[in-house]
């Protein structure tokens, strides 16, 4: 897999539109940084790291997250786009940090002081590479 962060947003974005409870993504520390911010913006219930039901003695764990609806059943993702790719790099410096939807959605940036949103990279003063937007 060339692009682990983009398979990621996949399998999020099919889960939320067949309306899955919850999703599993195979680990690592960025996704866990991603499944956190998430999580923090509302879009997500929760997340958590688990061991590989398959094959315990595997050494790839696993992320559970559990999906977020509305009252009635409508979706709080309505949308994932991965933004920088392996093939093409996308950077903002501090003045130039992108809003989504007019600020009604989320970017996560990746920069010196950690994943964060685009609003915390503005307060913070810093720039990065854009990993994804959500709304």
């Amino acid at each position: 897999m060339t692009d682990p962060i983009a398979d990621m947003l996949t399998r999020i974005r099919n889960a939320v539109q067949s309306r899955h409870v919850r999703v599993d993504v195979p680990a690592s520390k960025l996704k866990l940084e991603i499944a956190r911010i998430l999580e923090s913006e509302g879009y997500i219930t929760g997340f958590k790291l688990m061991d590989d039901p398959t094959s315990p003695e595997a050494p790839q764990k696993l992320v559970r997250i559990a999906l977020k609806y509305g009252p009635r059943g409508e979706r709080v993702i309505s949308g994932l786009e991965r933004v920088s790719r392996p093939g093409r790099r996308v950077y903002f410096g501090r003045e130039e940090v992108p809003t989504v939807l007019g600020g009604l959605g989320t970017a996560i940036l990746t920069t010196s002081r950690g994943v964060m949103t685009g609003r915390d990279a503005s307060k913070s003063g810093v720039g990065g590479e854009v990993l994804c937007n959500v709304w």
